[in-house]
């Protein structure tokens, strides 16, 4: 697995009140919206930080949206194709991390799984149904 973030998504209480921080706050570029997602371009536009509500992020990966195994954050690896996230997966499995969700097809697209760092941290490994101007390799 090559040193990358594709992205980064934080689960907060308020989406509207996050993005009017990052946005209008500091600045930050929004790359894209989708329903209660919002996505900002940083890197020079190689990256995205993204926002969700906590409850449905945590949701996304499985977990628990109180902070008894989440912490709000997780981290996202984007590949080309399914056989990398499966790749991907069984390699963060044999570096000593945990499959936290196995890998499925999305009812939105795509296809991803989590895994949990030995730190319990977690990562989205997943490819999206059109292009991805974001994936890793």
């Amino acid at each position: 697995m090559n040193a990358h973030v594709s992205g980064i998504s934080l689960g907060v209480d308020d989406v509207e009140r996050s993005k009017r921080f990052y946005a209008d706050g500091l600045g930050w570029p929004i790359h894209q919206e989708q329903g209660e997602w919002v996505a900002f371009s940083v890197n020079g536009g190689s990256s995205v930080f993204g926002l969700l509500p906590r409850h449905v992020l945590a949701q996304d990966a499985d977990a628990e949206a109180d902070g008894s195994g989440f912490g709000g954050v997780t981290f996202s690896y984007v590949v080309s194709s399914n056989e990398r996230v499966d790749a991907i997966l069984a390699e963060a499995e044999r570096a000593g991390g945990t499959i936290a969700k196995p890998a499925e097809a999305p009812p939105w697209g795509g296809y991803g799984g989590y895994f949990a760092d030995p730190d319990g941290c977690l990562w989205k490994v997943a490819t999206g149904p059109g292009p991805q101007p974001f994936a890793a390799e």
